[in-house]
């Protein structure tokens, strides 16, 4: 990878680029599938590719090339789109070399069916009629950045992961109950198992739901429907654009005072040391206390708003030009566990699954409840069908009621639960 990426730059440079960055990413997975409540396949995957970007007179090009490609193609594609595009600054790494230590543990193939095998006798000793899939895959994968500048940025981190869906069939009455974990290190599949169980339990039977304007609990499953906004809210080309109704608002109250979200790019399963420009990544205060802190920046964007970069210019794929996205995002747990939050609840819902209708920057949404359970004086009385709830992402985050202490990881999301009032239930009966 090196060598390569080393003689492509090289190339570059001699065909005519006055810049020039290549991008190398590599992967190789071997993912276990479960389906029918037995193993189904075994596979392996590997994926490699290149980018190059270069500016020629200041004029940039960018090729993408997958597998074995000769760089001398890469660098002429890279030069002739250059005579498409309009001069623009380049944005390059300055001189530095970031090589990091190999991070994560992987697991055999052996290891990954086993686990899947005893997961999924665990749930049909408890549930014997359910119908259980699952996918185990342990992935390695590296990326290897060089410029023009004297730049060098190489990571490998290798990652283990699972996921089982529990289906329950009963008459026409369809239930399905979805539970995983990304990890670079232990596994914690008790944890998982417990919570599959524990929703299958509040489902044994179904409940009328209450109507109207009540609270309204989302577990961190359900509570990225507020996350994924806020994210594109604070995101610097948003803002750029005007697009972000906080593009006018730092240093203002925008959501509930106890609220602070935050960026750790320390914090495994998904850190990382640099972003795809080269710039390390740092810790973000975006909001803090309910105050509107800063926004997350690639390097483009920071110019073209006389900041910084805060690292977070990354490819949404290699075809792609960076990007402003988050390492993760990070809220700051309360203190009560799930339970205890249901306790305190005199009616309402609690929401852990979601169907479709995710909030765009505006705010508004109006999503079907795919598992859901009625809560009357502290208690689940059962599982809620047919059921949607609408309102607006920044009303809600003025009108949270609590935050849970049972923080967990959703993608690349680390939330607690939130229960939230003022959002409107509607049901189909």
């Amino acid at each position: 990878m090196t060598n390569h990426s080393e003689k492509l730059l090289d190339l570059a440079l001699k065909a005519g680029a006055t810049y020039a960055e290549v991008y190398h990413s590599y992967a190789f997975s071997r993912p276990v599938f479960f389906e029918a409540n037995r193993l189904k396949q075994l596979e392996s995957s590997e994926s490699e590719g290149i980018a190059l970007r270069i500016w020629r007179e200041g004029c940039p090009g960018l090729a993408v090339g997958y597998g074995p490609v000769a760089p001398e193609i890469l660098v002429e594609k890279a030069i002739a789109l250059s005579y498409l595009n309009p001069p623009e600054p380049p944005e390059l790494a300055d001189t530095r070399t970031l090589i990091y230590p190999h991070r994560g543990k992987s697991m055999s193939v052996e290891s990954l069916i086993d686990i899947g095998k005893t997961a999924i006798a665990r749930l049909r000793e408890a549930y014997p009629d359910v119908i259980c899939s699952g996918q185990l895959e342990s992935e390695e994968s590296r990326v290897y950045l060089l410029n023009s500048q004297g730049f060098q940025g190489d990571y490998t981190e290798t990652a283990v992961s699972y996921y089982f869906g529990v289906e329950w069939i009963r008459g026409e009455d369809f239930l399905g109950v979805y539970e995983g974990e990304y990890s670079q290190g232990e596994l914690h599949l008790e944890d998982t198992l417990r919570e599959i169980l524990q929703r299958l339990d509040w489902a044994r039977l179904n409940s009328t739901p209450p109507t109207g304007k009540v609270p309204v609990l989302f577990t961190p499953n359900a509570a990225s429907l507020f996350w994924n906004t806020l994210e594109t809210a604070l995101n610097g080309k948003e803002v750029l654009e005007k697009s972000s109704p906080w593009s006018e608002k730092l240093g203002e109250s925008v959501v509930f005072s106890g609220l602070t979200l935050s960026q750790d790019p320390t914090l495994d399963p998904y850190g990382c040391p640099f972003d795809d420009e080269g710039t390390l990544t740092q810790p973000l205060t975006l909001i803090e206390n309910g105050r509107l802190n800063q926004f997350y920046l690639d390097r483009k964007t920071a110019r073209k708003l006389g900041k910084k970069s805060t690292g977070n210019g990354f490819r949404g794929s290699l075809g792609r030009y960076p990007s402003p996205e988050l390492v993760n995002l990070i809220i700051n747990p309360g203190k009560s566990s799930l339970l205890d939050l249901i306790s305190q609840m005199s009616s309402g819902l609690v929401i852990d699954q979601i169907l479709g209708g995710e909030a765009d920057i505006s705010g508004d949404f109006s999503v079907n409840i795919d598992l859901g359970y009625h809560v009357a004086n502290g208690q689940i009385l059962g599982r809620v069908k047919d059921t949607m709830v609408s309102g607006n992402v920044y009303q809600a985050l003025q009108q949270v009621l609590h935050i849970g202490g049972d923080r967990r990881w959703s993608g690349s999301c680390y939330t607690p639960s939130l229960m939230v009032d003022g959002l409107s239930v509607v049901t189909g009966d």
